[in-house]
């Protein structure tokens, strides 16, 4: 193979190779599985509800589950494979996130509990916690100064 000149010639060259992404058909699937997992939680919020509990626990119930089956379905080496069929539509939230904790930590658990579990667990979702909780904190002082209503201190 003679060498390539110029970028364009290269560009054209990797256009070559590289594969077409069938866009639709991961959209369709993200949109499958990321609405199977909504559905899911719906229908835990709303057992819950007809067992007489209260919204705000609903959801607690709801987010523990959705934890606890995300985690479970990481150790059973499941959720990878749900995520390379659904790609985006496994990464709502709270799944996504309990996957990005869970994994760093069964792959670095030949390290020790301490120094590989404990200390990698969070080299994914650290950062998302610093700035998620950063992020918060700003917004509550902004709504804080910026809200119209009296605050009464007790």
């Amino acid at each position: 193979m003679k060498p390539l000149d110029s970028k364009n010639e290269y560009q054209n060259y990797v256009d070559k190779k590289s594969p077409n992404s069938p866009i639709f058909k991961n959209c369709f699937h993200a949109f499958l599985v990321g609405g199977l997992i909504c559905s899911i939680g719906q229908i835990i919020m709303d057992f819950c509800k007809y067992r007489g509990i209260s919204q705000e626990i609903s959801g607690t119930i709801v987010s523990i589950i959705l934890i606890g089956l995300s985690a479970f379905l990481t150790g059973l080496n499941m959720f990878n494979k749900i995520g390379k069929y659904a790609g985006a539509g496994s990464l709502i939230p709270i799944t996504g996130f309990a996957n990005s904790i869970v994994s760093p930590a069964m792959e670095y658990k030949s390290e020790g509990y301490v120094m590989g579990v404990g200390g990698k667990m969070f080299t994914v979702a650290g950062p998302v916690l610093v700035f998620g909780i950063s992020t918060s904190i700003l917004v509550g002082l902004v709504y804080l100064i910026f809200n119209t209503q009296t605050i009464t201190l007790v």
